[in-house]
């Protein structure tokens, strides 16, 4: 019984050694965490620890680093949430963040139809640069809404291109309506480092070719309106290389307004398949496309064993252009130009969307724009280097054939001031007045379907960089649809063009992005 007691008592001994032991390493680590904390604080104090990077945007401009919550983005991090999803560990070590998430900025910006209109594989790939397309999958999207007020001197015939210009659309004299006028989703995939896949769904009843009023089943479809993969890595290589559905580069096709196209990106913007290829570097940016033959989705055309079929890449564009920035304060002036194998204009009469040509009609077009503080203003101008054949009648006793076939043209001249505190938008303000002219000319002086001119005065807000509401003014003299251009569709051979229609359009409307 005494052994067993003397035994208890060494064992506590040896416990209570260890306990002592342990308790002298706290204190220790204790005051060499209060000593760490005191050099610390001595170090910040004399301005030692160096602080976050600015981290870049896509406008160009810094803002507080997006990893790190301080007072400088507290207001950023809260108004921009993250949807995230578990990450496997290649993710990872691939220096993904997050597997799912979105990029409100990026978002608005590939989705956005007024600016970057042909340019948003490189814009995908400088917002990877930039580090807002950390996440493996980015979803976007977008959504305008819009209320309009038109009025028309001739009834039923209203030059408004943001929808299409029908008796299906509009009816009588005067107009009005309160209306979405499209939603966009799409998915960015960064595959590995350098192969992005981007998916892009549009829902635009109003300017569907279906046919219907904006509410029959056959104009409420969601389309797949650009896909794509792309190979590119600007950080390694300022080559890219992409396959899919996707804008033709030719020309700027951009508008300063904030909401309504130029004629100009109405008449010539391509949309089409094909493949891709582009150099940018130092200012300079250059592309060229194989284009899918026969008639494409939009502003691209050529025959294939005289059929629209589109069984060969026997299209094609080229584009090039330089930028040279003026000073600081990222003021620049850029110059361009492209040429297009196969137009749109090479139909024969009577003219209708998607019909087969006998031969193919080129395109060429320059173009350039100034940054200059808050200003910023365009120009374009594109012409085909053959007459359209469907600009003229081609019927002796038709009264119309004293017309001949012309050489289509389109123009843009446009400004905005931008004014009020600075964002990261586009307009790199809260605000911008806007106004621009363009012109789409069809036809000989004097035909019905000479010319249609635009001018749009415009008012933008951003309250946030993912919202932008905004009010126009938009006048339009001639009313020129391309379908039927020159008449073919009324039994007595006249056409619906109409030189003197005059459209007065007032409107307000929001784009959001998330």
């Amino acid at each position: 019984m005494a052994a067993q007691t003397d035994a208890y008592k060494t064992d506590a001994d040896k416990i209570a050694a260890l306990v002592a032991q342990l308790e002298e390493r706290i204190d220790s680590l204790e005051r060499s965490n209060e000593e760490l904390t005191a050099r610390l604080e001595q170090m910040d104090a004399a301005g030692s620890i160096a602080q976050p990077a600015a981290a870049p945007t896509l406008a160009g401009q810094a803002t507080s680093n997006p990893h790190v919550i301080n007072s400088d983005n507290m207001d950023m991090v809260a108004a921009r949430p993250q949807v995230s999803a578990q990450m496997s560990d290649a993710d990872q070590k691939r220096g993904f963040t997050d597997t799912i998430g979105i990029a409100p900025e990026y978002s608005y910006r590939v989705l956005d139809h007024a600016e970057d209109t042909n340019t948003k594989p490189l814009l995908q790939l400088t917002a990877i640069t930039d580090g807002l397309l950390d996440n493996r999958v980015t979803v976007s999207g977008s959504t305008i809404a819009i209320a309009t007020a038109q009025r028309s001197n001739r009834p039923s015939k209203f030059g408004y291109l943001m929808r299409n210009p029908t008796s299906a659309n509009q009816i009588g004299s005067t107009v009005t309506e309160a209306v979405l006028h499209d939603a966009k989703i799409a998915v960015t995939a960064r595959v590995t480092q350098d192969v992005t896949a981007y998916a892009e769904l549009l829902y635009d009843p109003q300017q569907s070719f279906g046919a219907g009023t904006i509410t029959a089943l056959t104009r409420n479809q969601i389309q797949l309106r650009r896909g794509w993969v792309m190979l590119g890595n600007l950080e390694k290589s300022p080559v890219y290389a992409l396959i899919g559905k996707m804008d033709t580069p030719f020309g700027l096709n951009d508008t300063v307004s904030p909401f309504t196209n130029s004629t100009t990106w109405h008449a010539f913007a391509g949309l089409a398949y094909g493949a891709q290829a582009g150099f940018v570097k130092d200012g300079l940016h250059v592309r060229a496309m194989a284009i899918q033959g026969g008639a494409q989705f939009r502003s691209a055309n050529t025959p294939v064993n005289g059929t629209n079929v589109p069984s060969k890449l026997n299209n094609f564009a080229v584009d090039a252009r330089y930028e040279l920035a003026l000073g600081g304060q990222g003021n620049t002036i850029m110059a361009g130009a492209s040429y297009q194998h196969g137009s749109p204009y090479c139909q024969s009469y009577p003219v209708f969307h998607f019909n087969p040509c006998a031969d193919n009609v080129p395109a060429w077009v320059a173009y350039g724009r100034l940054k200059y503080g808050d200003l910023q203003v365009i120009g374009e101008f594109a012409r085909t280097t053959k007459v359209w054949p469907g600009s003229a009648v081609p019927i002796p006793t038709n009264p119309l054939s004293i017309f001949e076939a012309q050489k289509t043209e389109a123009f843009t001249a446009g400004a905005r001031y931008a004014f009020g505190p600075e964002n990261s938008t586009k307009q790199g303000r809260n605000f911008a007045l806007s106004g621009e002219f363009s012109k789409f000319i069809a036809g000989e002086k004097g035909a019905p379907w000479e010319r249609q001119n635009q001018a749009v005065l415009g008012l933008s807000w951003f309250p946030a960089d993912n919202l932008n509401l905004f009010a126009e003014y938009v006048h339009v003299d001639g009313f020129a649809p391309l379908n039927f251009l020159s008449g073919g569709n009324f039994p007595d051979g006249s056409t619906w063009s109409e030189r003197d229609a005059k459209t007065d359009v007032a409107l307000i409307g929001a784009q959001v992005s998330f």
